[in-house]
C-alpha cells in the first residue's frame, strides 16, 4: 500500500501530537509545561521506586514550578521552602529540588528537578 505525501505528513503530525499530549501527563499529574524528560535521573528512581517514577527538568525558577504544582486541583502541599518541595496528588509524589545532586554523575545542577513517583 503506497501513502501519498500529504497523508504521510498529516499521520505524522497526528503520531507527534499524540506523543506530545502522553508526554504533558504522568501516573495521572500534568507535567510541568516545557519540562525535558530525564532519562538518567529516572532510570535511577526506576530503581528505587518499584512502582515507577520520572524525572524532568526545568530552566524555570524552583518558585515558578511550585506555584504550577501547587494550583493543581485536588494537589496537597506536603512541605515548601526556597530549595525543594514536595506535593501529593491521588497516590503520588511530586519532588521539587533546585539545587539538586546528580546522582550518576556527582554533580550539582542549578535548574529545577521535578520528580513524579508513583506510590
Amino acid at each position: 500500500m503506497r501513502l501519498g505525501r500529504k497523508t504521510f505528513l498529516l499521520l505524522s503530525i497526528l503520531f507527534c501530537s499524540l506523543a506530545l499530549a502522553q508526554a504533558e501527563d504522568k501516573f495521572g499529574v500534568k507535567v510541568y509545561d516545557g519540562a525535558k524528560y530525564d532519562a538518567d535521573s529516572t532510570a535511577i528512581m526506576a530503581q528505587i521506586y518499584v512502582h515507577g517514577a520520572a524525572c524532568y527538568r526545568s530552566s524555570d525558577a524552583l518558585q515558578k514550578v511550585i506555584d504550577f504544582y501547587s494550583k493543581l486541583p485536588g494537589v496537597t502541599v506536603v512541605h515548601t521552602s526556597d530549595k525543594w518541595a514536595t506535593f501529593k496528588l491521588n497516590g503520588v509524589t511530586i519532588t521539587l529540588q533546585n539545587p539538586w545532586l546528580d546522582m550518576k554523575t556527582g554533580k550539582h545542577n542549578t535548574d529545577t528537578l521535578i520528580s513524579i513517583v508513583k506510590n
